[in-house]
């Protein structure tokens, strides 16, 4: 015959297991850490010179067009041709407006006749009063299409009105254009005329840049060298065809003889600072374009990875827009052992 044992187990015993499982510890092990470095988040503003680049014009440049339309009979100068104030750049052909000015001629004398009739018939009390006041008009009115028409023959040519040179020919003789069409572009040298930078930036370099602002331009022409300039203009629209904002910087060159349309690159030092944080450059990861990634600490034991927005980069310090609100520590150092939510142990 077989016996059976029965064990009974003390409840206090089963409850105190129970105890013990509740009381494991989820603090990570020594082997769990990994030793970093931190520098608090300082909050700065932005003094790093703002980049750009665009094409060099003088800053009058004048399209010359002729008042009315017609056949180009002749255009006198070539790109890049100095004019000098009062040469003539372009003529339309003149048969059909001097014949106008000879019609307008012919009815202005016709005009006098009636109106000198008129005259003599009122006082033969034959003519009545208003047609002597209809022939007055009619005379007046001759008078003024004259002139109307002596001053589109005037405009049938053009002259340069400024000293400059020829930036852009864009008509030739024979062809068909339309009033107000332009002809010629010169760029105006004579007097207080300067040269300008025009560049397109983007609305958040547009939002420090301020006229008046210093800046230093470069060009290929002559390497190594960099001339001043300062913001003169800055537009209040964006331009529809790219996006960009557009603004001009005056450059001074002392001496130099430059050319339209020489590409240049300038460095702009704003007045006004972009509020934002600083941080060492060795704290960034993964950047790309105005993104990047840093690990931060609030605790001093784990970190988390925040993304962040550049503003800009020196060799020592990173400019940050956003990201790092609210954020007191950095890592600068042990980043490429770490991954989001990881243990450190900070070292001196």
């Amino acid at each position: 015959m077989r016996k059976f044992f029965l064990f009974i187990i003390p409840v206090q015993f089963l409850l105190s297991c129970g105890a013990d499982q509740k009381e494991v510890k989820t603090e990570p092990i020594e082997s769990d850490t990994i030793s970093v470095h931190i520098e608090p988040v300082m909050a700065a503003g932005d003094t790093s010179r703002i980049r750009i680049s665009g094409l060099l014009h003088t800053e009058d440049e004048l399209r010359l067009s002729f008042k009315i339309g017609g056949v180009v009979a002749g255009v006198a100068v070539e790109e890049g041709q100095r004019v000098r104030q009062g040469q003539l750049l372009a003529t339309l052909n003149a048969t059909e407006i001097d014949a106008q000015l000879q019609l307008a001629s012919i009815q202005l004398e016709k005009a006098l006749r009636d109106n000198q009739r008129a005259e003599n018939l009122y006082r033969d009390s034959v003519a009545t009063l208003e047609q002597v006041q209809n022939s007055r008009t009619a005379v007046e009115a001759a008078r003024e299409t004259i002139k109307q028409v002596g001053f589109n023959r005037k405009h049938a040519s053009i002259t340069a009105p400024v000293d400059g040179f020829v930036i852009k020919r864009m008509s030739n003789p024979g062809e068909m254009i339309s009033p107000g069409m332009p002809v010629v572009v010169i760029g105006a040298l004579g007097g207080g005329s300067k040269w300008v930078l025009k560049a397109g930036v983007s609305d958040r370099d547009w939002s420090s840049i301020q006229t008046g602002d210093r800046a230093s331009v470069f060009f290929d022409a002559w390497a190594g060298r960099s001339f001043p300039a300062v913001v003169t203009t800055k537009a209040l629209a964006a331009d529809p065809m790219n996006g960009t904002f557009p603004v001009e910087l005056r450059v001074d060159f002392g001496s130099e003889k430059p050319a339209t349309g020489m590409f240049g690159r300038a460095e702009v030092v704003p007045s006004v600072l972009r509020a934002g944080f600083s941080i060492p450059y060795e704290s960034l990861l993964e950047a790309d374009g105005d993104k990047g990634h840093v690990f931060v600490t609030d605790d001093r034991k784990t970190v988390r990875m925040v993304e962040v927005t550049i503003a800009s980069l020196t060799q020592q310090r990173v400019y940050i827009l956003s990201g790092l609100e609210g954020h007191p520590y950095v890592v600068t150092a042990g980043s490429p052992y770490l991954k989001d939510g990881s243990y450190i142990r900070v070292r001196d």
